[in-house]
Order: structure tokens, then sequence, then C-alpha cells
């Protein structure tokens, strides 16, 4: 029997093997992070890791606090500017970027910007970043979707996907030819993008996960691939690294609050006692 895994651990695994070896990689805080340090430590050792702050060629000790957190670095090739990290992208260096969304639609398109009506929001998102100029030029795009929502039309287009479907993006001629989102990762599944249609199908299944869980929250006729499969069980080589690397990421956010509140609870009750 395999080791026992949490879903945080699940889902870093599973997307770190989107990252191939000597390719050009941004990424964000978080879950990207964790999964950049997995792929270079086991899958793609000559991957180029890069932070749009301009931190090139690194390789992560520890999370990141925050896009410009050089004291989480084991080391780094150079540092250059957020100005020079974006142009990297425009001028076609950047093979895979990795952004998280708040609204997608089914031809990727995403939002990150507010939910509801712009000027009275029921909620404000952290907004484009460098969200839209990622999408928009690397190569290819890797998204995950950890507490958004899939929605018919977004409130807010923040970032372009492929727009109206088909080859609506290419005729636009802003954007390099093949570029775009190549799959989602959601807490259920990973969706991949039809190389026609550029619609969001459903291509991989997490363990326990049943299709009509997905698709009550999809609200459009969802599209299973005929090949759908489920998604592999970590090894313990990949549960190890994520444990040691983001031990707070893997136990997940449930735990970890159930823990600093007994923690606290604990202490709290030895101050009394004491």
């Amino acid at each position: 029997m395999s080791k026992a895994y949490t879903l945080e651990e699940l889902l870093v695994i599973t997307v770190a093997k989107e990252i191939r070896d000597y390719e050009n990689v941004i990424l964000g805080i978080g879950l990207p992070v964790a999964a950049g340090a997995l792929a270079k430590a086991i899958y793609a050792p000559h991957a180029t890791l890069m932070m749009e702050s301009g931190i090139i060629d690194f390789e992560p000790l520890l999370p990141l606090n925050h896009i410009a957190d050089a004291n989480a670095l084991r080391g780094f090739a150079y540092a250059t500017d957020l100005f020079s990290a974006f142009t990297m992208a425009y001028r076609g260096f950047v093979d895979v970027c990795f952004l998280g969304v708040g609204q997608i639609d089914k031809y990727g398109n995403l939002n990150t910007t507010v939910i509801g009506d712009y000027y009275k929001p029921t909620m404000r998102l952290p907004g484009s970043g460098g969200a839209a100029d990622f999408i928009s030029y690397s190569k290819r795009t890797v998204l995950t979707m950890l507490g958004g929502e899939f929605v018919k039309k977004l409130d807010y287009v923040t970032s372009p996907g492929y727009l109206a479907g088909g080859n609506s993006r290419e005729k636009t001629g802003r954007y390099p030819k093949g570029s775009g989102p190549s799959m989602l990762l959601t807490t259920k599944g990973v969706f991949r993008f039809d190389p026609d249609t550029k619609e969001l199908y459903l291509a991989q299944i997490h363990p326990k996960v049943r299709i009509e869980d997905i698709k009550k929250n999809v609200p459009w006729d969802l599209k299973i691939s005929p090949d759908l499969t489920e998604t592999a069980h970590p090894t313990e080589e990949e549960i190890n690294f994520v444990r040691k690397f983001a031990p707070a990421q893997a136990a997940g956010r449930k735990l970890m609050t159930e823990l600093v509140i007994a923690n606290i609870s604990k202490k709290m009750q030895q101050k009394t006692a004491g």
C-alpha cells in the first residue's frame, strides 16, 4: 500500500509534473513555488525557475513569503527587475507560467479582479499583477483554482485565455502562436483544452471524486475525455519532499489551523497553571 497523503500534497505533486526539463518557468507564491521546488529536485533538474520580481534561476530553500524573498533561496544566477522579467515574456523566453484563478469560463479566460459589479463589488480580488502579461506571452500557462469558480460569463476579464474559442485568440494577432492556457488544476481534477475548440474538458479526476461532483459546479455541459484517468498516487519520494519543503502547505489549512489553536490553548493552560 502506498504512503498516505493529503489532498494538498497531491495538488503540488500533480502540478509539478507540468514542468519539463530545461524550461524557463515563472512561478507565483504558494503552491507554484512548492511545485517548482519539487520539479527541480526530481523531474526537471535543469529547469530555470524565475519570479516576476526578477530573481532568475534559483533553487528554493523553503516557501517564499513574497515574490522578492531572496532569503528563502539557496542561490540564484542573477537578479534583475520587474521590467526585465516582463520583457523576457514579451520576447518569447518564458516557456511556462503559473497563475491562480478567481473565476474561469469555458475558454480559459480569467477573472482575478472583482466578484460582482466592478463599482459595487461583492469581493475585491488581488487584480492582474503580471497575470495578463504572462498568460498573453508565455508559451503556455498552467492554471490553479483552489477556491475559485467556473462561470458562464466573467464578472471582469482580467486575463485572456482563448477568448471566444477556436482560433479567436490567434486571429487577433496580439499573442504568440500556440500560446495560452494548457491545464487547469482544481481540488477535484485536472482540466485541459480541446486543441480545436479550445474548450475546457475534464482530463483527469482525483481519487474518490465522482464526475457528478465536478459537473454540478460547472454551469455548462462539461466535456469529459474518453480517456479520462485518475490522478496518480504520489510516490513516497514525492510526498517526503513536499513535507520537508513545505510542511504547513502539505498539512493543509484546516489541519494547520487546528494545530495552531491547540498549541495556543495548551500554552494558555500552562500559563494559567503556572
